[in-house]
């Protein structure tokens, strides 16, 4: 199974479409629907109507006369462009949060909404406009919120990576996941029951497969749409101008004149749609005064080409090294916070996340690993006779003993009080009994020391392995023949080895 597939098999909850989102598309779908129905859904969300009639009644469709109802509107730019403009909405509000781990839901939705518009701009400059380009150009990354939503440690990653590196985020994504935030889109656009005509071209917007016929325009659309707001969002500017200019002239026959026209339309009528998003513009101009702006600035300053080369050098070395340390504090801030503050070991969010990219690899090389369960024998009976700051040192004492015996490949976590799992990559059953085996002797040979107390434990472990040649099994599968042959061990007496 493809790991995108086990994604969306289940193991981890994705989001769900918002609700006003689903009656919006159902209603359009029905064939006696009409526009009062639609109309009337919108008109229940009083925060929602509000932002349409502002959109509306803006500078981008530029209306003859004021739109002061739904249904004035639907007259004026018809229902597929109402049903977009809403979903637009609905769908950006629903997935705009506070990040943590350095994502910026404002940053991304203000990248998304400046495509937006650059793709409905461009699409009416080359003669290829649909009631549709608004809203794929908007979701066109979606992937890239959900991917975050189902594994926000694993995409903080990606994000330090794309930083540091500057590679394609896609180049990234598919080496920490196996697959990218293209595939996302389109899997769960799909899923949400949008049209084809919108999941269908953010499948390849990146250039990374080959392109149906029936939406090279779309994509080429998207693609030049999302260079320029990289323009006004990201740096390089010059360099993406450049390669904008040598797009739409070689493919559509623009020339610079107009090009220039299209880019600087792009940042004056995107200042505008933010406002209806409520997402600041902050300090967005059109390109031709930002360079106008630089040029002065230059000018003022007196200083020669070579000057300029030197400061230049000098300041991308200082932003290449800081992040470099950036990326440093993140891996250590995320260290920190996947580890138990008592034993050391990763914590229990760590391990259900390594499972999840374990089960994932081993599902796409099609290689073994194993999962190990144990919990301390009657460890209520060693709190209750030495206090529990003697139990947390027999915790402690044995997760050292722990780490010491696993390789550097392996996870080893506290699951929760005094249960433990190690997860055993590339390993069989036969290993991963072994290993099992030494642990129980071991930590049974072992005495933990509190002052003149000396405290000797023994532990019940439960075995289970996944095996690609005997079949698919899910996560949740998995740890309930871990935690059943744990189980087997304690009934049979403690202080042993089962299999599951």
């Amino acid at each position: 199974m493809p790991p995108i597939d086990k994604i969306l098999a289940g193991d981890i909850k994705l989001p769900s479409p918002p609700a006003i989102a689903v009656r919006i598309l159902d209603t359009v779908k029905k064939e006696d629907s009409s526009f009062r129905d639609l109309a009337d859904i919108i008109a229940s969300d009083p925060a929602l109507t509000a932002k349409i009639l502002k959109i509306a009644n803006s500078s981008f469709y530029s209306p003859t006369a004021k739109i002061d109802s739904i249904q004035r509107a639907l007259s004026l730019i018809g229902v597929d462009t109402l049903k977009n403009i809403a979903l637009s909405f609905v769908i950006a509000g629903n997935m705009r949060t506070t990040g943590s781990e350095g994502f910026d839901f404002d940053f991304f939705w203000k990248r998304a909404i400046t495509s937006a518009v650059g793709a409905e701009l461009l699409a009416t400059l080359v003669r290829h406009r649909s009631d549709d380009t608004f809203v794929t150009a908007l979701l066109q990354d979606i992937g890239i919120v959900i991917m975050y939503f189902c594994q926000p440690t694993e995409y903080a990653k990606v994000l330090d990576e794309k930083r540091i590196s500057g590679k394609p985020i896609v180049e990234i994504e598919n080496s920490v996941f196996g697959f990218d935030h293209q595939e996302m889109g389109y899997e769960i656009l799909k899923r949400w029951g949008l049209p084809e005509n919108i999941y269908s071209p953010i499948r390849y917007h990146h250039g990374t497969a080959e392109v149906p016929e029936d939406f090279s325009v779309p994509v080429d659309i998207l693609y030049v749409a999302d260079e320029v707001s990289s323009v006004y969002h990201s740096g390089h500017a010059t360099e993406k101008i450049t390669h904008i200019k040598k797009i739409l002239g070689s493919k559509f026959s623009i020339n610079e004149a107009r090009i220039d026209e299209y880019i600087d339309s792009v940042a004056e009528k995107s200042i505008d749609i933010l406002s209806s998003f409520e997402i600041d513009p902050g300090d967005m101009k059109p390109f031709s005064q930002l360079l106008q702006e630089a040029n002065e600035e230059l000018g003022k300053l007196n200083l020669s080409y070579e000057q300029l080369v030197i400061e230049l050098k000098q300041a991308k070395e200082k932003a290449e090294k800081l992040a470099h340390d950036l990326k440093g504090a993140n891996e250590k801030l995320r260290e920190m916070v996947s580890r138990d503050g008592l034993t050391g070991l990763y914590n229990h969010r760590f391990f259900q996340e390594g499972l999840d990219k374990e089960l994932s690899e081993a599902i796409r090389y099609k290689r073994p690993f194993s999962l190990i369960m144990f919990d301390i024998d009657l460890f209520k009976k060693v709190n209750d006779t030495y206090g529990h700051p003697v139990g947390d040192i027999v915790l402690k004492n044995i997760s050292g003993t722990v780490k010491g015996m696993i390789r550097s490949c392996d996870i080893a976590a506290r699951y929760g009080g005094e249960e433990f799992a190690l997860i055993l990559p590339e390993t069989e059953l036969q290993g991963a009994l072994i290993l099992a085996e030494r642990l129980r002797k071991t930590i049974g040979e072992m005495c933990s020391q509190a002052g003149d107390k000396t405290v000797r434990t023994t532990i019940s472990v439960g075995v289970t392995s996944y095996l690609p040649l005997k079949g698919a099994r899910k996560k949740s599968d998995i740890l309930d023949a871990a935690d059943r042959a744990l189980y087997r061990s304690k009934k049979s007496g403690r202080n042993r080895v089962s299999a599951g």
